[in-house]
Protein backbone atom coordinates (compact mmCIF):
# COMPACT_ATOMS: atom_id res chain seq x y z
CA UNK A 1 0.00 0.00 0.00
CA UNK A 2 1.49 3.05 -1.17
CA UNK A 3 2.46 5.28 2.79
CA UNK A 4 0.71 8.80 1.21
CA UNK A 5 -0.68 10.25 4.25
CA UNK A 6 -0.03 11.97 7.08
CA UNK A 7 2.90 14.03 4.92
CA UNK A 8 4.45 17.10 5.69
CA UNK A 9 5.03 19.89 2.98
CA UNK A 10 8.52 20.19 1.29
CA UNK A 11 9.34 23.15 -0.71
CA UNK A 12 10.87 20.66 -2.92
CA UNK A 13 10.15 20.18 -7.27
CA UNK A 14 11.19 18.19 -9.91
CA UNK A 15 11.27 17.55 -13.36
CA UNK A 16 11.36 14.33 -15.21
CA UNK A 17 14.39 14.31 -18.09
CA UNK A 18 15.36 11.75 -20.81
CA UNK A 19 16.90 8.72 -18.41
CA UNK A 20 17.47 11.48 -15.76
CA UNK A 21 15.92 13.57 -13.00
CA UNK A 22 16.23 17.22 -12.20
CA UNK A 23 15.39 18.32 -8.60
CA UNK A 24 15.18 21.50 -6.63
CA UNK A 25 15.42 22.00 -3.21
CA UNK A 26 17.16 24.17 -0.31
CA UNK A 27 20.77 24.08 -1.90
CA UNK A 28 19.42 24.90 -5.60
CA UNK A 29 18.95 22.62 -8.38
CA UNK A 30 20.41 19.14 -9.78
CA UNK A 31 20.33 16.99 -12.36
CA UNK A 32 21.65 13.54 -12.35
CA UNK A 33 22.10 11.53 -15.61
CA UNK A 34 22.32 7.45 -16.14
CA UNK A 35 25.18 7.04 -18.40
CA UNK A 36 25.66 4.01 -20.50
CA UNK A 37 28.06 2.59 -18.34
CA UNK A 38 25.37 2.83 -15.86
CA UNK A 39 27.15 5.27 -13.53
CA UNK A 40 25.28 8.47 -12.26
CA UNK A 41 26.46 11.62 -13.59
CA UNK A 42 24.90 14.10 -10.62
CA UNK A 43 26.00 17.89 -10.93
CA UNK A 44 24.40 21.28 -9.50
CA UNK A 45 23.18 23.54 -12.12
CA UNK A 46 23.17 27.44 -11.54
CA UNK A 47 19.74 28.82 -10.87
CA UNK A 48 18.55 31.79 -9.73
CA UNK A 49 15.32 33.00 -9.08
CA UNK A 50 13.85 36.18 -9.86
CA UNK A 51 12.03 36.59 -6.60
CA UNK A 52 15.79 36.45 -5.16
CA UNK A 53 16.39 39.89 -7.05
CA UNK A 54 13.24 41.24 -7.17
CA UNK A 55 10.86 40.63 -4.11
CA UNK A 56 7.68 41.78 -5.62
CA UNK A 57 8.04 38.90 -7.69
CA UNK A 58 7.48 36.58 -5.02
CA UNK A 59 4.04 37.87 -3.98
CA UNK A 60 1.16 36.00 -4.31
CA UNK A 61 -0.91 36.04 -7.56
CA UNK A 62 2.35 37.08 -9.07
CA UNK A 63 4.85 34.40 -8.50
CA UNK A 64 3.06 32.18 -10.14
CA UNK A 65 3.19 33.74 -13.56
CA UNK A 66 7.15 34.32 -12.63
CA UNK A 67 7.86 30.59 -11.44
CA UNK A 68 6.23 28.97 -14.75
CA UNK A 69 8.17 30.87 -16.80
CA UNK A 70 11.37 30.18 -14.83
CA UNK A 71 10.45 26.51 -14.46
CA UNK A 72 9.77 26.18 -18.27
CA UNK A 73 12.58 27.64 -19.22
CA UNK A 74 14.88 26.38 -17.13
CA UNK A 75 13.41 22.64 -17.69
CA UNK A 76 13.80 23.12 -20.88
CA UNK A 77 17.18 24.27 -20.81
CA UNK A 78 18.02 20.50 -18.61
CA UNK A 79 15.87 18.19 -21.05
CA UNK A 80 17.75 19.72 -24.04
CA UNK A 81 20.98 18.82 -22.26
CA UNK A 82 19.28 15.07 -21.83
CA UNK A 83 18.42 15.15 -24.66
CA UNK A 84 21.85 15.93 -25.91
CA UNK A 85 23.66 12.85 -23.89
CA UNK A 86 20.96 10.40 -24.89
CA UNK A 87 21.86 11.15 -28.86
CA UNK A 88 25.93 11.59 -28.12
CA UNK A 89 25.24 8.37 -26.50
CA UNK A 90 23.58 6.83 -29.81
CA UNK A 91 26.32 8.46 -32.23
CA UNK A 92 29.10 7.81 -30.33
CA UNK A 93 30.32 4.84 -31.08
CA UNK A 94 28.99 5.51 -35.12
CA UNK A 95 31.81 6.89 -37.48
CA UNK A 96 30.92 10.50 -37.75
CA UNK A 97 29.88 11.94 -41.38
CA UNK A 98 31.46 14.55 -43.53
CA UNK A 99 28.12 16.86 -43.03
CA UNK A 100 28.07 15.96 -39.20
CA UNK A 101 31.64 17.13 -38.73
CA UNK A 102 31.36 20.00 -40.84
CA UNK A 103 28.54 21.02 -39.18
CA UNK A 104 30.32 20.29 -35.19
CA UNK A 105 33.26 22.61 -36.13
CA UNK A 106 31.47 25.68 -37.72
CA UNK A 107 28.18 25.45 -35.45
CA UNK A 108 28.71 23.24 -32.46
CA UNK A 109 26.27 24.38 -29.59
CA UNK A 110 24.97 26.93 -31.82
CA UNK A 111 23.17 24.35 -34.30
CA UNK A 112 21.53 22.50 -31.05
CA UNK A 113 20.13 25.89 -29.92
CA UNK A 114 18.45 26.44 -33.28
CA UNK A 115 16.88 23.47 -33.16
CA UNK A 116 15.90 23.49 -30.01
CA UNK A 117 14.29 27.50 -30.69
CA UNK A 118 12.72 25.16 -33.59
CA UNK A 119 11.24 22.45 -31.62
CA UNK A 120 9.94 25.48 -28.96
CA UNK A 121 8.07 27.47 -31.53
CA UNK A 122 6.54 24.38 -32.82
CA UNK A 123 5.73 23.39 -29.17
CA UNK A 124 4.16 26.38 -28.60
CA UNK A 125 2.27 26.39 -32.21
CA UNK A 126 1.15 22.98 -31.58
CA UNK A 127 -0.33 23.83 -28.16
CA UNK A 128 -1.56 27.13 -29.37
CA UNK A 129 -3.70 24.92 -32.16
CA UNK A 130 -4.74 22.12 -29.95
CA UNK A 131 -5.83 23.90 -27.04
CA UNK A 132 -6.57 27.64 -28.20
CA UNK A 133 -8.27 27.58 -31.81
CA UNK A 134 -9.35 23.42 -31.90
CA UNK A 135 -12.06 23.50 -29.38
CA UNK A 136 -13.43 27.12 -30.19
CA UNK A 137 -13.69 25.82 -33.97
CA UNK A 138 -14.99 22.48 -33.13
CA UNK A 139 -17.64 24.00 -30.94
CA UNK A 140 -18.64 26.60 -33.85
CA UNK A 141 -18.91 23.71 -36.35
CA UNK A 142 -21.34 21.69 -33.61
CA UNK A 143 -23.46 24.41 -32.67
CA UNK A 144 -23.78 25.51 -36.84
CA UNK A 145 -25.05 22.19 -37.08
CA UNK A 146 -27.54 23.18 -34.04
CA UNK A 147 -28.90 26.20 -35.20
CA UNK A 148 -26.89 28.31 -32.28
CA UNK A 149 -28.57 26.35 -29.62
CA UNK A 150 -25.30 25.97 -28.20
CA UNK A 151 -24.01 29.23 -27.43
CA UNK A 152 -25.10 29.25 -24.21
CA UNK A 153 -23.02 26.79 -23.15
CA UNK A 154 -20.10 27.47 -25.27
CA UNK A 155 -17.49 28.44 -22.25
CA UNK A 156 -18.52 24.77 -21.07
CA UNK A 157 -18.47 22.72 -24.03
CA UNK A 158 -15.13 24.22 -24.85
CA UNK A 159 -13.58 23.76 -21.65
CA UNK A 160 -14.55 19.54 -22.28
CA UNK A 161 -13.17 19.75 -25.10
CA UNK A 162 -9.68 20.98 -24.24
CA UNK A 163 -10.10 17.91 -21.68
CA UNK A 164 -11.13 15.12 -24.31
CA UNK A 165 -7.62 16.44 -26.37
CA UNK A 166 -5.51 17.09 -23.69
CA UNK A 167 -6.40 13.02 -22.28
CA UNK A 168 -6.29 12.02 -26.08
CA UNK A 169 -2.80 13.59 -26.84
CA UNK A 170 -1.34 12.19 -23.36
CA UNK A 171 -2.51 8.93 -23.72
CA UNK A 172 -0.85 8.84 -27.52
CA UNK A 173 2.40 9.75 -26.33
CA UNK A 174 2.66 7.92 -23.18
CA UNK A 175 2.38 4.62 -25.30
CA UNK A 176 5.73 5.52 -27.26
CA UNK A 177 8.61 3.78 -25.75
CA UNK A 178 10.66 6.95 -25.10
CA UNK A 179 8.18 9.36 -23.65
CA UNK A 180 7.06 6.06 -21.77
CA UNK A 181 10.31 5.37 -20.16
CA UNK A 182 10.47 9.61 -19.31
CA UNK A 183 6.70 9.23 -17.34
CA UNK A 184 8.75 6.27 -15.32
CA UNK A 185 11.33 8.54 -14.31
CA UNK A 186 8.37 11.46 -13.45
CA UNK A 187 6.85 8.63 -11.15
CA UNK A 188 10.35 8.51 -9.46
CA UNK A 189 10.41 11.84 -9.47
CA UNK A 190 7.14 11.77 -7.32
CA UNK A 191 7.90 8.73 -5.10
CA UNK A 192 11.25 10.39 -3.94
CA UNK A 193 9.87 13.65 -3.27
CA UNK A 194 7.13 11.84 -0.88
CA UNK A 195 9.50 9.83 0.63
CA UNK A 196 11.45 13.25 1.65
CA UNK A 197 8.06 14.70 3.03
CA UNK A 198 7.35 11.27 4.89
CA UNK A 199 10.45 12.16 6.76
CA UNK A 200 11.97 8.30 5.72
CA UNK A 201 15.54 7.78 4.34
CA UNK A 202 16.32 7.84 1.13
CA UNK A 203 16.58 4.71 -0.01
CA UNK A 204 15.31 3.02 -2.59
CA UNK A 205 13.33 0.29 -0.64
CA UNK A 206 11.52 3.57 1.19
CA UNK A 207 10.70 5.25 -2.14
CA UNK A 208 9.53 2.00 -3.70
CA UNK A 209 6.79 1.90 -1.33
CA UNK A 210 5.59 5.48 -1.39
CA UNK A 211 2.48 6.67 -3.93
CA UNK A 212 3.43 8.30 -7.03
CA UNK A 213 0.56 10.55 -7.88
CA UNK A 214 1.62 14.46 -5.87
CA UNK A 215 -0.85 17.10 -5.63
CA UNK A 216 1.60 19.69 -6.52
CA UNK A 217 2.34 17.82 -9.98
CA UNK A 218 2.27 19.91 -12.71
CA UNK A 219 -0.40 17.44 -14.44
CA UNK A 220 -2.90 18.46 -11.81
CA UNK A 221 -2.21 22.44 -12.49
CA UNK A 222 -3.04 22.10 -16.06
CA UNK A 223 -6.53 20.29 -14.90
CA UNK A 224 -6.96 22.97 -11.95
CA UNK A 225 -6.16 25.50 -14.74
CA UNK A 226 -8.40 23.83 -17.18
CA UNK A 227 -11.49 24.29 -15.13
CA UNK A 228 -10.23 28.03 -13.73
CA UNK A 229 -10.79 28.83 -17.36
CA UNK A 230 -13.98 27.49 -17.91
CA UNK A 231 -15.31 28.98 -14.67
CA UNK A 232 -13.52 32.53 -16.15
CA UNK A 233 -15.06 31.99 -19.48
CA UNK A 234 -18.54 32.06 -18.19
CA UNK A 235 -18.39 34.55 -16.27
CA UNK A 236 -16.69 37.11 -18.90
CA UNK A 237 -19.20 35.51 -21.58
CA UNK A 238 -22.20 36.35 -19.16
CA UNK A 239 -20.90 40.44 -18.85
CA UNK A 240 -19.83 40.43 -22.61
CA UNK A 241 -22.38 37.83 -24.41
CA UNK A 242 -21.21 39.36 -28.01
CA UNK A 243 -17.60 37.61 -27.70
CA UNK A 244 -19.09 34.74 -28.64
CA UNK A 245 -20.06 35.88 -32.21
CA UNK A 246 -16.28 36.57 -33.06
CA UNK A 247 -14.07 33.77 -33.13
CA UNK A 248 -10.67 35.10 -33.11
CA UNK A 249 -11.87 38.14 -30.34
CA UNK A 250 -12.85 35.18 -28.57
CA UNK A 251 -9.50 33.57 -28.74
CA UNK A 252 -7.70 36.44 -27.68
CA UNK A 253 -9.14 37.11 -24.97
CA UNK A 254 -9.18 33.72 -23.88
CA UNK A 255 -5.05 33.88 -24.24
CA UNK A 256 -5.09 37.38 -22.36
CA UNK A 257 -6.95 35.57 -19.30
CA UNK A 258 -4.47 33.15 -18.95
CA UNK A 259 -1.91 34.98 -16.54
CA UNK A 260 -4.88 35.77 -14.54
CA UNK A 261 -5.76 32.27 -14.75
CA UNK A 262 -2.25 30.71 -14.00
CA UNK A 263 -1.66 33.30 -11.00
CA UNK A 264 -4.95 31.58 -8.92
CA UNK A 265 -4.06 28.17 -10.31
CA UNK A 266 -0.76 28.25 -8.52
CA UNK A 267 -1.92 29.47 -5.51
CA UNK A 268 -4.66 26.78 -5.35
CA UNK A 269 -1.86 24.34 -6.30
CA UNK A 270 -0.05 25.41 -3.73
CA UNK A 271 -2.86 25.34 -0.76
CA UNK A 272 -3.36 21.65 -2.04
CA UNK A 273 -0.28 20.47 -1.32
CA UNK A 274 0.10 21.91 2.35
CA UNK A 275 -3.25 21.28 3.37
CA UNK A 276 -4.85 18.01 2.82
CA UNK A 277 -9.12 18.24 3.03
CA UNK A 278 -12.12 17.56 1.61
CA UNK A 279 -11.85 20.26 -0.58
CA UNK A 280 -8.57 20.37 -1.90
CA UNK A 281 -8.58 16.82 -2.16
CA UNK A 282 -11.58 17.63 -4.70
CA UNK A 283 -9.64 20.41 -6.50
CA UNK A 284 -6.62 17.84 -7.27
CA UNK A 285 -8.91 14.75 -7.75
CA UNK A 286 -8.51 15.05 -11.71
CA UNK A 287 -4.95 15.82 -11.91
CA UNK A 288 -4.57 13.30 -9.93
CA UNK A 289 -6.31 10.58 -12.23
CA UNK A 290 -4.41 12.03 -14.95
CA UNK A 291 -1.24 10.80 -13.23
CA UNK A 292 -1.68 7.43 -13.91
CA UNK A 293 -1.06 8.01 -18.01
CA UNK A 294 1.77 10.80 -16.82
CA UNK A 295 3.56 8.54 -14.76
CA UNK A 296 4.43 4.98 -14.15
CA UNK A 297 6.54 3.15 -12.23
CA UNK A 298 9.89 3.08 -11.89
CA UNK A 299 12.89 0.31 -11.63
CA UNK A 300 15.53 0.67 -9.38
CA UNK A 301 17.78 2.04 -11.42
CA UNK A 302 15.50 5.28 -11.81
CA UNK A 303 14.64 5.66 -8.41
CA UNK A 304 18.28 5.48 -7.73
CA UNK A 305 18.86 8.30 -10.15
CA UNK A 306 15.90 10.35 -8.53
CA UNK A 307 17.74 9.70 -5.12
CA UNK A 308 20.57 11.31 -5.99
CA UNK A 309 19.05 14.35 -7.62
CA UNK A 310 17.05 14.78 -4.63
CA UNK A 311 20.15 14.45 -2.18
CA UNK A 312 22.13 16.77 -4.37
CA UNK A 313 19.14 19.78 -3.99
CA UNK A 314 18.69 18.90 -0.79
CA UNK A 315 22.76 19.19 0.06
CA UNK A 316 23.09 15.93 1.53
CA UNK A 317 24.41 14.17 -0.73
CA UNK A 318 28.41 13.75 -0.74
CA UNK A 319 30.66 16.20 -2.80
CA UNK A 320 32.94 13.57 -4.05
CA UNK A 321 29.70 12.24 -5.68
CA UNK A 322 29.34 15.47 -7.41
CA UNK A 323 30.32 16.21 -10.87
CA UNK A 324 31.64 19.82 -11.68
CA UNK A 325 29.39 21.53 -14.39
CA UNK A 326 31.63 21.57 -17.33
CA UNK A 327 33.15 25.09 -18.53
CA UNK A 328 32.06 26.44 -21.21
CA UNK A 329 34.44 26.32 -24.56
CA UNK A 330 35.86 29.68 -25.44
CA UNK A 331 35.54 30.92 -28.12
CA UNK A 332 37.73 31.59 -31.43
CA UNK A 333 39.45 34.72 -31.41
CA UNK A 334 40.66 36.20 -34.86
CA UNK A 335 44.39 37.12 -33.86
CA UNK A 336 46.17 38.27 -36.41
CA UNK A 337 49.73 36.54 -36.02
CA UNK A 338 52.27 39.59 -35.57
CA UNK A 339 55.73 39.01 -36.43
CA UNK A 340 58.28 38.84 -33.50
CA UNK A 341 60.29 42.02 -33.02
CA UNK A 342 64.06 41.72 -32.21
CA UNK A 343 65.91 44.31 -30.44
CA UNK A 344 67.52 46.14 -33.24
CA UNK A 345 63.97 46.64 -35.03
Amino acid sequence: MPNNKKKQYAAVGGQALIEGVMMMGKAGAAISIRKPDGAISTRMKPFRRAKDKHKWMGLPFIRGIVNLVESQVFGYKCMMESAEAAAQDITEDEPEGKLDAWLDKHLGEKLMGAVGAIALVVGLALAFALFAWLPTWLFGTINAAASDGLSVWKALFEGLLRVIIFVAYMFAVSRTKDIHRVFMYHGAEHKTIFCLESGADLTVANVRRQGRFHPRCGTSFIFLTIALSIAVSALVLFFFPWLKDFNALWICTKILLLPLIIAVGYELIQLAGKHQNVFTHAMILPGLWMQRLTTAEPDDGMIEVAIKALQAAEGTLPPEELEAEPEPEPEELNLQVVPELKADD
